[in-house]
């Protein structure tokens, strides 16, 4: 996938605005899922999505396939998502509001209700778990965990060392399994 991401990039640099659709199509939902799980609020992933091709078309001229195409643009929604982050915490909403993230459901259609339940909380608790790490450390085991990135693209992401990636994910793993490891045994199967 990265030669083809390489080719649209070198596509759109040579004025050819059509291959960022391609782009887009093979990118916006990993992009999506990452900032959603960075910051839990839906319309706000995807108003940071949305910008993050904005940002990675306004660069198009400045690329270079030095490493690989999905550092590059997670980079650029790891920016604009800390920024956001920044930005909401100098202007705090007046009214806020609580929004379910939109996640994927872990129940398979063929469980009872109550196993539904029952996985539904699990995941809600363990998604909590995740949105209370500290940010560096939450943003390198998402990237890890859901988007499937090696230590060194997301070192590449993070502006860090992978040995520096690899301290994050273990100190993520461990603050999860401390906090989780607290919950009364019927609240987390």
């Amino acid at each position: 996938m990265d030669d083809a991401d390489v080719a649209a990039m070198q596509k759109l640099s040579n004025g050819d605005d059509l291959a960022l659709n391609e782009i887009m199509t093979r990118w916006q939902q990993r992009v999506f899922a990452f900032i959603l799980r960075m910051t839990n609020n839906p319309t706000t992933a995807c108003d940071l999505a949305q910008e993050t091709f904005v940002r990675l078309y306004q660069s198009r001229m400045r690329y270079r396939p030095e490493a690989a195409f999905s550092s590059y643009l997670f980079q650029i929604a790891s920016n604009l998502t800390r920024n956001q982050h920044r930005w909401s915490e100098r202007h705090p909403a007046q009214a806020l509001e609580t929004l379910q993230a939109a996640g994927f459901d872990p129940a398979s259609d063929d469980a009872s209700p109550d196993t539904k339940a029952i996985q539904g909380d699990t995941a809600r608790i363990v998604e909590t778990a995740i949105r209370e790490l500290p940010e560096d450390i939450r943003e390198a085991l998402v990237l890890f965990t859901y988007e499937d990135m090696s230590y060194a693209e997301i070192a590449g992401v993070l502006g860090c060392t992978a040995k520096a990636v690899e301290t994050r994910i273990y100190r993520a793993r461990q603050i999860l399994k401390a906090k989780l490891s607290q919950l009364p045994k019927g609240n987390l199967r």
